[in-house]
Formats: structure tokens, sequence, C-alpha cells
């Protein structure tokens, strides 16, 4: 049995709308696991029903072995032990960063709620915006508030709803850097949804892949995901996919493919050359394939319209069910 236990769990919406179907996870304790999958694969449902904010159609949830109730069977829906952050943050906008960081803690003891708080300040770096209001802070800013104020109850399981979708490249990839460290000091139990693999690797190191329709088709550590993976839609996750001519079900990753001088296994046509400061990013028109190849090279200067050989390792092709 998990620390988290997920079993089961099924819910359909009105207009036989299915979110989750059947859906069973084991989280152990401290584990950081990404959820990940296309619109309408029911993630955002799958984090409501572990907070106990929305009531399934079958199946249950357990944490240490006790059942999370649902909102039919909870006069208070929701668990201190199991705090959910949306993409809004959901901050009180005339409130501080230490009255919103606080809020939670009305009900706790003064001293107790007032040591709670610098702690957390402390700890995300925020004693310095301490007075500040949420308008007058950055995006990245506002989420660590978010989410030390979830923290602030000292909860068993935290779950993050898209929460960086609104920050820019350089704001996410330094915050996401920040948590990381943080979410490791506090040995924290973690499950976030997201619609980016790479959000997922840089905060996260175990995996599930949910279909639309809400089926999870597959589960575990990131790398074993990326190097074992079973069916395109989920190495589709990690990157564009080519299909290889002639070989129905067998693709290549872009940075498997080498361009070479000499007669290559395939010949291909230069569409868009785009540069990268490791390496050149070619779209490549290929014979008989109905979608242009995606190719990392690292030849620079491939002129649009130039013609280049193509070849790979045959043990690099994926074979992949649709």
């Amino acid at each position: 049995m998990g620390f988290l236990s997920i079993r089961g769990l099924e819910k359909v919406y009105p207009g036989d709308m299915v979110a989750l179907n059947g859906l069973s996870l084991e989280i152990q304790k401290s584990e950081r696991w990404a959820v990940i999958g296309s619109s309408g694969s029911g993630k955002s449902t799958l984090l409501r029903l572990i907070a106990g904010l929305e009531t399934q159609d079958a199946g249950e949830v357990l944490l240490k072995g006790e059942k999370i109730k649902n909102a039919s069977e909870k006069l208070v829906a929701g668990y201190d032990a199991i705090q959910l952050v949306r993409q809004d943050n959901g901050l009180y906008p005339h409130s501080t960063v230490a009255e919103n960081i606080r809020r939670p803690l009305l009900q706790y003891d003064k001293d107790y709620a007032a040591e709670r708080l610098e702690s957390l300040l402390s700890l995300f770096g925020l004693d310095h915006k301490r007075d500040a209001y949420p308008r007058q802070l950055s995006g990245g800013e506002q989420q660590k508030v978010a989410i030390a104020r979830a923290l602030s109850l000292e909860p068993e399981v935290l779950l993050l709803d898209e929460p960086f979708n609104s920050l820019d490249s350089l704001q996410k990839r330094g915050l996401l850097d920040e948590l990381d460290l943080i979410f490791r000091e506090l040995e924290l139990t973690l499950l976030m949804v997201t619609h980016d693999i790479q959000e997922a690797m840089l905060l996260t190191d175990r995996l599930c892949v949910v279909s639309p329709g809400g089926k999870l088709v597959a589960q575990g550590k990131i790398p074993e995901i990326h190097q074992h993976t079973q069916s395109a839609y989920v190495a589709g996750f990690f990157g564009p996919l080519n299909a290889v001519p002639g070989r129905e079900g067998y693709y290549l990753r872009p940075m498997d493919i080498k361009v070479q001088e000499e007669a290559g296994k395939v010949t291909g046509k230069v569409l868009i050359n785009r540069y990268f400061p490791e390496h050149d990013l070619l779209t490549v028109a290929v014979a008989k394939t109905a979608q242009p190849w995606q190719v990392v090279s690292p030849r620079r200067g491939l002129s649009r319209g130039e013609t280049i050989q193509l070849t790979w390792e045959d043990a690099c092709m994926l074979h992949l069910p649709q």
C-alpha cells in the first residue's frame, strides 16, 4: 500500500463526458510525481478528487490507509493534510504577503502561527516582501506566496494544478530550481499536473501519463518512460517523432538522425533552419512521409532548399503502436 493510494477513480460529467476511467496509482511518502496528458484527460479532476473537493462516481483515495471523504461525504470539503494550489493562485489582493500566508492559521495558536509565518517567509526568500501586496509582486513571487500559504498548515501532500502557466521562461526556470530545493528539504509528497514535460523533469522524478478519457497509460520514473515508451502518444510528450518511410509504426527522434556528406538512408530537402545555441533545428521534407521531419543538426548553416543526406542507427528506431 502506498502513502497516498488512488484506486479505480471514475468520473463522468453530464453529457457522458468521461474525465477519469478506472485510474489507479500508488504514491510513496516524499515521492514527487507529475501528471501529464492532452486536454480532456481528467488531470485537474484527478487533483480535486484527491483533495476531497469533488465527488467521484467510483473508486477511492486513501492517505496512510485512511479514506479521503469526498465533497458529498464531508460537511466542509477538503483536508488540511492535502493542499491544492491552482493556476490562478487565489491570493487576496488587499492582503499583504504575510497576511496571505498566515490566513489559514487564523484559528491556530498565535505563537505557532507567528513562528510558522517567519519560517515560511525565510524558506521562500520572501521576508523582504512581507508587507507587499500581490499586485506589487512578479508572477513567480505570487506563485511562491501561494505555495507558501498552502504549506502553512504543514500538509502531508501538496497538489499543484498547472501553477506556472502564466510565467515567462526565465521566471519559470528560476522558480522551479528554487522550489526543487525547497521540496527536497521538506521531503514533501508532491503531485503536479502539467502539459509541459520540461516542468515535469525540472520539479519531479516520476511521471504518470493519462490519455483522453482518463485512462492511465504509463507510470514510473521519467528516464524509464522516456527510454522504454510503449506508444506514440506517450513518446510524443518528450518531443517530435519522425515516421520512418516504409516502416509502419517505426519512428525516430530528431536527435537520433545524422546529417552526412555521403549517401544516406534517405534524402531530404531543408524547408526551415532554426538556430539554437547548441545546434540547428531543421525541418526537412522526406519522400513518402506525411509530415516533414524535425532533425537536430550540429552542422551549421544549411540553407533552405538544400538537399541533404540523412542516416541513423537501426537500434535508435522506436516501434510504437498508436
